[in-house]
This record gives C-alpha cells, structure tokens and sequence, in this order.
C-alpha cells in the first residue's frame, strides 16, 4: 500500500513571509557616542566624529539610527549619517531594529506581485520566525484577501481557516420566485 500526500498534490499555496527577507544583518547605531557627554549635539564636534567614523564596517548591513540617552537630536543629525551610509548599508531607518524589519517588510509587501495567488487557496506559514515582525502577517492577509480565494494560517497539513471569499451568485443561481396577487380587500371599500 503506497501513502498518497494529498496536500502535497493540492491546489493549496504557501506564502511564506520569512522568504521576503534578505538575510543581511540589522545594525543598531547609538548615535549617543558622536554627542558632548552623550547628551548635547555641537555641530562642529558632531561632524567632526561623523567623519572620522569608519562607515565602511555597515557594508550591505540593514542599519538603525537610535540614541539610547535622553538627548534631543535634530534631525539632521540623523540625517547627516544617513547620507554616510548611503551607497553603503543596505537601508537605514531611524529607530530600533524592530523598526527597521517593519520598515523592511511594509516596502517588501507592497512591492509583491500578489497575482500568483489569484483564486487560490493560501496558507500564510507561520512557523515563529524572529526576523517576521507580527505587523508583516497582518499586512500579507489584507493584501491577500484582495486576490486569494481562501486564507489560512500554519502549514498545508495542519492550518487554521482565517477568511473565504464569499461565493457570487448569479441570477442563474437565485430561486424563481414569482409574485402572487391576492385579492384582499382593501381598508374602505
């Protein structure tokens, strides 16, 4: 007797988010070290360590921009290592490294080409991948909604229902009903 995987030689589809990544390392970047007692931003001693700062270590690297003390940056000094870190890091954000993978897989998610799932069922796998923020699932199912017959969560063999197009009727479809005349009588007469 020869065991038949029928989910294997289903119709079903897997979208797997954590595909979407591209496996460069996040980099957070305290900018506290470039300010006067990791405090106060002077612009000539700022530029001064911007420019003496080795950029080159971020190569291909995903790199967020944060200052873990309390102090009040402008944003142009942000601004200014980001352009350092252009042509160099993959991407850079301001924020934390979880800011970033949002970033990440919103422009990922809006770039996708959604119509390989026209009709067709979808499991959206969801194996608890570190690097898939949890905003990234919520994204995947509303823009799969829009073009996927069927929405489920998990794997192929063991997943759980989330949504289903509601199937269209056609007039063909509807019952013949046919309008009855009584006669009743009428109030007054």
């Amino acid at each position: 007797m020869e065991i038949e995987n029928r989910v294997a030689q289903g119709e079903i589809e897997v979208y797997n988010l954590a595909d979407l990544w591209d496996d460069r390392p996040v980099t957070e970047f305290d900018i506290s070290a470039f300010l006067v007692d990791g405090l106060m931003l002077k612009e000539k001693e700022f530029r001064a360590e911007v420019e003496a700062h080795d950029w080159s270590q971020y190569a291909d690297e995903h790199v967020a921009l944060y200052c873990s003390t309390d102090a009040i940056v402008p944003t142009w000094g942000y601004m200014l290592i980001a352009t350092e870190l252009h042509d160099i890091a993959q991407s850079t954000t301001f924020g934390r490294a979880d800011d970033l993978r949002r970033e990440y897989y919103t422009a990922a998610l809006d770039a996708e080409d959604w119509s390989t799932y026209e009709d067709k069922p979808v499991v959206i796998k969801g194996c608890g991948d570190e690097v898939v923020p949890e905003m990234a699932y919520a994204r995947a199912t509303q823009k799969l909604q829009d073009v996927a017959r069927k929405l489920m969560y998990g794997e192929p063999c063991s997943s759980v229902p989330l949504w289903r197009r509601p199937q269209e009727t056609s007039e063909d479809d509807k019952p013949n009903a046919t309008a009855v005349s009584a006669d009743l009588p009428t109030p007054n007469s």
